[in-house]
């Protein structure tokens, strides 16, 4: 006999707890954090605990200033998650403060300053990210090569000395442990009227997208099936954001291939997955109707793509979710669902 889930009196089934969203999330991240530790060293795990640290940190001061119940806030898991995602688009050697700074603005500003928990306008993770970004260009692009193609790689201990204390091994130089993106890489390259074949002959390049970061693409994507399945996100931004993605890039990649990356370089390298899966479904900041999720998806994959073409930067993820995010309201206003018994304005329903 079948069994049904379902909660007490009237025995409706139970509904999904904030909490419990929020762990799913942390879980399915779980991967993708593995992968990047994996490949990239142990910054990625000081990275974390700092800035989740600090999230927690801003999260109880604010709702002690807010007079909010500490503890039933403390434990919806919010503020980790907002951290975890946050902590995963920067680079690992990133000095200390730069998780701090940009917690106070997710945490503070981006969530708190709106009403908290379900009031913010727009994506707290994505707010810290492009306000550290911008203000600190030079921390934010020292990224680190993967392991695999390191001159030499880091231990705990010097990791822990590069990020509280700024200092790297005597016999080493910032420029020697650090090196551009896939994507930065690619955008200079063309920049420099050099052919994407050429510029692909770099050791930082993969089978179809950067060294590494394509690996840590696909144990993202493995989490983000896993949130589909457990329906804690719905398929339309997902499908759309990736589907737009490659629609865009497929053309221009046969009709130039020697200025226009293959589709899948643009899927797996930068924050193209994470965004579709973790970042632009967020319920709070993304569109409510079915219509309006197909519209978000596919309008932070045009920004994305833009951006990397024509903008300053080499990827867009963020700035494309907080773009649309400002454009939640409209998209939502026109392509709400009809209610039941509508009728038109000839009278005939």
């Amino acid at each position: 006999m079948t069994r049904f889930a379902i909660g007490g009196a009237p025995h409706m089934p139970p509904q999904k707890t904030i909490t419990g969203v929020m762990l799913q999330v942390l879980y399915a991240l779980i991967p993708g954090i593995i992968a990047h530790w994996w490949f990239f060293g142990w910054g990625i795990l000081f990275q974390l605990g700092l800035a989740v640290a600090a999230a927690l940190l801003f999260e109880w001061l604010m709702l002690r200033a807010r007079k909010q119940p500490v503890g039933l806030f403390m434990r919806d898991c919010s503020a980790p998650v907002t951290a975890v995602l946050f902590a995963l688009c920067i680079p690992p050697l990133a000095p200390w403060w730069i998780a701090v700074v940009g917690m106070l603005f997710a945490i503070v500003i981006a969530k708190h300053l709106y009403g908290g928990l379900g009031h913010n306008l727009f994506n707290p993770a994505m707010i810290g990210y492009v306000v550290v970004l911008i203000s600190f260009p030079r921390e934010m692009t020292a990224w680190l090569p993967p392991q695999e193609i390191a001159e030499q790689v880091l231990s705990f201990s010097q990791t822990a000395n590069a990020i509280f204390l700024a200092q790297i091994p005597d016999t080493l130089s910032w420029d020697a442990i650090s090196q551009a993106t896939p994507l930065d890489t690619i955008k200079t390259g063309i920049e420099q009227n050099r052919m994407v074949a050429e510029v692909r002959q770099a050791p930082i390049f993969g089978d179809f997208g950067g060294l590494g970061w394509e690996w840590i693409a696909n144990w993202y994507a493995l989490g983000g099936l896993w949130l589909l399945y457990r329906r804690v996100i719905s398929w339309d931004v997902p499908v759309s954001m990736l589907a737009t993605e490659i629609a865009l890039t497929l053309p221009a990649y046969l009709i130039d291939s020697g200025t226009n990356p293959v589709p899948l370089q643009h899927v797996f390298s930068g924050a193209v997955v994470i965004g579709a899966f973790f970042i632009a479904t967020d319920p709070v900041t993304g569109c409510a109707s079915p219509r309006g999720k197909l519209v978000f998806g596919a309008g932070v994959a045009v920004i994305t793509l833009v951006i990397r073409r024509w903008g300053g930067y080499p990827d867009g993820v963020a700035f494309g979710v907080l773009l649309m995010n400002m454009a939640v309201p409209l998209i939502d206003r026109y392509t709400r669902p009809r209610a039941y018994g509508y009728a038109k304005q000839d009278g005939h329903p």
